[in-house]
């Protein structure tokens, strides 16, 4: 029996655009050999760096038979091997820009910001420049203490164009390892802030459904009922509060799938406000009135987008283990069109 022995691999791309990971699964071959972890693992596994495995064993993303172990672990004849890595960046020509970020925090591992609206997370059809990633490469290639040439800003998870809100970012392959796993484990704490039409009942619930891409139009997500179809998404829901043809809500993700909360609301029947995707550009609660179609309008013109802000967020740090917790206020265009509710009910 050769060191490389036979194996049994088996290779998961998270397709859903929110998750940045790739999640394999290796089976040892009942003859092998004993060798290092992470030799045995590149010999299997193209493209793939001892570097980049030794980083994720610090992570605690490199499992055998579900137990952490280090990158010089001795494999032995049937160990399921594990392990969660960052996906591997898409080669382009990227171009660094000097685009303003908010940054609420940041060192030498990660970053987190405040993502605006209308700003895309990452370059592609449509969007080669003006995107997180063209303005991440260019802070970080003006920081006094720039890491190590061959780290990469690391996008871990991601908000959908319009959608403002609070977002962490890797530094280092290490941190971006280690939070991907907390991203592919569920660990991290999200917790969102939409105002929606209507009022949903109950006032506090739960809205299951899994989520695929829509039949006919293929931009959209959809939720699809039949089992087999599309990805497990789980939202909770709580009601601050209740303005008769709208309602402010609180949410907090179980899963992260594309358009999750967007499309479970429009599920059950309540879409968030001006979501023209999801039919929240249209007045789906009220009178016929011309004047109540007119104050709609007037709010539409505040918030030119799904209202919809990413308010909390919460991970462990890759390296020091601390627990981190950062919390946001709404962005003005999302408070001005509350307050403007607020107004018109007390009238």
């Amino acid at each position: 029996m050769t060191e490389e022995g036979s194996i049994n691999l088996e290779e998961e791309i998270i397709e859903d655009p929110q998750e940045f990971f790739v999640h394999h699964r290796l089976v040892v071959d009942p003859g092998q050999e004993s060798i290092r972890i992470d030799k045995h693992i590149t010999n299997f596994i193209a493209g793939l760096s001892r570097n980049r495995i030794q980083n994720a064993a610090k992570a605690n993303c490199l499992l055998v038979n579900d137990n952490p172990v280090k990158s010089n672990y001795k494999v032995r004849p049937n160990d399921v091997i594990t392990i969660v890595l960052p996906r591997p960046v898409v080669s382009t020509k990227l171009i660094a820009e000097d685009i303003p970020l908010d940054i609420r925090y940041e060192d030498d591992d990660l970053m987190v910001i405040m993502k605006p609206a209308g700003l895309v997370v990452h370059p592609g059809i449509g969007n080669h420049t003006g995107t997180l990633v063209n303005a991440l490469l260019f802070h970080l290639q003006n920081l006094p203490d720039k890491s190590n040439e061959q780290d990469r800003p690391g996008i871990v998870h991601r908000l959908d164009k319009d959608t403002t809100g609070l977002m962490v970012l890797a530094k280092s392959e290490l941190a971006m390892t280690h939070l991907a796993k907390q991203f592919f484990d569920r660990t991290v704490h999200r917790r969102y802030v939409a105002l929606v039409w209507g009022e949903p009942e109950p006032r506090d619930g739960r809205i299951e459904g899994n989520i695929a891409r829509h039949l006919k139009q293929r931009q959209l997500m959809d939720v699809f009922d039949e089992p087999g179809i599309g990805k497990h998404a789980i939202t909770h829901y709580t009601t601050i509060r209740q303005y008769g043809y709208v309602s402010l809500v609180e949410c907090r993700l179980e899963t992260g799938r594309t358009h999750q909360i967007r499309v479970h609301f429009k599920h059950i029947g309540h879409p968030l406000f001006n979501d023209a995707k999801y039919t929240g550009d249209q007045i789906r609660k009220g009178t016929v009135y011309t004047k109540y179609k007119q104050f709609v309008e007037n709010c539409f013109k505040l918030i030119p987008r799904q209202a919809l802000h990413a308010k909390e967020l919460g991970f462990i740090h890759p390296t020091t283990g601390k627990e981190m917790f950062f919390d946001s206020e709404l962005p003005k265009d999302l408070e001005d069109v509350v307050d403007k509710w607020e107004r018109y009910m007390s009238r």
